[in-house]
């Protein structure tokens, strides 16, 4: 078969979002996949806890707000009011309670901006008509579950959402940015199965790894069990990728090889 095309090079620098940060990692971290055959993706690679670092699954769960933004503004009412306390007892004796305000306002206020900066916006999930909570819910497997829960929710700590997940698969290039999660989209297939796709911006990682046949096998024991998985190229020009999965299971060798042949032809025009 004709060799994947790789993404070609961008005609205009494309902005990363604010939640993109540089790996920390050194030039000697593994960058491809373990060649265990029976490994499998542990539950903390994707499904981290309510909000807060993927390495820990807290109990509880941060959804609809940003926490951010609430200790901010608590901060800032504290603050205020304490000032607008101060102002109207001034000359007065006795202790008031603006100076209590001002001991807690600004420590809260920092607290929040810190939060503010290590935070990680949830990413929309766009459905087709098609796609109904009912059929969503009889269809999708339980890591598609909760996937979708985990990067519809704010984040904290991390590098981007399903930071461990990209790693794991060898996706993230030492010393660049890791590939960051921009939407979620459902659809449904002509076999009726639900077709959930994550669509990354990855300005460093090039589209022959992600599309990369072994990796792409991996996807669908990173994801499973119960899903097919395809690498499909939405913007080039934006460098934009999706891993698609479908819940009919693994991907038959008759639909590869005429996928191979598409592209091929696409490419030769």
């Amino acid at each position: 078969p004709a060799p994947t095309p790789a993404f070609p090079p961008a005609t205009s620098k494309v902005s990363l979002s604010k939640n993109a940060r540089t790996t920390p990692f050194g030039n000697n971290a593994p960058l491809f996949m373990s060649d265990e055959d029976d490994w499998a993706a542990p539950k903390s690679a994707m499904i981290g806890g309510a909000g807060v670092n993927n390495a820990g699954e807290p109990p509880f769960e941060i959804r609809g707000f940003s926490l951010g933004n609430l200790v901010i503004g608590a901060g800032i009412g504290i603050t205020v009011l304490s000032f607008a306390d101060y102002l109207s007892t001034a000359g007065g004796d006795g202790l008031s309670m603006s100076g209590v305000g001002f001991v807690y306002g600004i420590p809260i206020f920092l607290a929040g901006s810190a939060l503010k900066y290590a935070e990680i916006e949830p990413v929309p999930c766009i459905s087709t008509p098609a796609v109904s909570e009912s059929l969503f819910e009889s269809k999708a497997t339980e890591i598609i579950k909760k996937i979708k829960q985990d990067v519809t929710r704010h984040r904290y700590g991390d590098e981007a959402h399903l930071d461990t997940t990209v790693k794991k698969l060898g996706l993230v290039i030492p010393g660049k940015d890791y590939p960051q999660l921009m939407e979620l989209q459902e659809d449904v297939t002509e076999d009726g199965d639900l077709a959930f796709t994550m669509v990354w911006q990855s300005l460093d990682t090039p589209y022959k790894m992600w599309a990369d046949e072994k990796r792409r096998k991996r996807y669908e024991t990173f994801f499973g069990p119960g899903v097919g998985a395809e690498v499909v190229k939405i913007n080039a020009e934006q460098r934009m990728v999706g891993i698609r999965l479908t819940t009919g299971g693994p991907l038959s060798e008759e639909y590869l090889a005429s996928k191979v042949e598409k592209e091929a032809a696409v490419a030769s025009a």
